[in-house]
C-alpha cells in the first residue's frame, strides 16, 4: 500500500446483515462473511456470485471443477440493515453513559448489538 492510500474505517463488521444497493446483485440481503478494510470491500453471502476454476488437489481433499463462490463488493455499494426497523440505514456512532461507543441506526437510533 502506498503512502497516498489510507485505510478508512468501515462501519460494517463481520456477521452484520447488509443490503446490496447497486451492481448486478442489487436488492439482495445477506450476512457479511468477510471485511477487507485495506481494499474497502466486503463479501456478502449469496451476493456477487462468481465462477472460480479450481484444480483438483487430492492431498488437501479439494475437488476440481468450476465452483460458485461469493466475490467482494465495495463497501460503498452496501448498506447495513437495522434489526429494529428492518430497513437499510447509514451507520452512526454514539457514546453511552459508561463511555463505550456503539453503532446506531440513523433512522430509529437503536444500537446495533454485536
Amino acid at each position: 500500500m502506498s503512502e497516498q492510500q489510507t485505510i478508512r474505517p468501515i462501519g460494517i463488521r463481520h456477521g452484520d446483515t447488509v443490503k446490496v444497493m447497486s451492481g448486478r446483485s442489487k436488492g439482495k440481503t445477506g450476512k457479511v462473511l468477510s471485511v477487507d478494510p485495506a481494499k474497502g470491500t466486503v463479501t456478502v453471502e449469496r451476493a456477487n456470485i462468481i465462477k472460480r476454476h479450481t484444480r483438483a488437489n487430492p492431498s488437501k481433499n479439494v475437488r476440481g471443477g468450476i465452483l460458485d463462490k461469493e466475490g467482494p463488493i465495495h463497501v460503498s455499494n452496501v448498506m447495513l440493515v437495522c434489526p429494529g426497523c428492518g430497513k437499510h440505514t447509514r451507520v452512526g456512532h454514539t457514546a453511552l453513559p459508561d463511555g463505550t461507543k456503539v453503532r446506531v441506526c440513523r433512522r430509529c437510533n437503536q444500537a446495533f448489538e454485536h
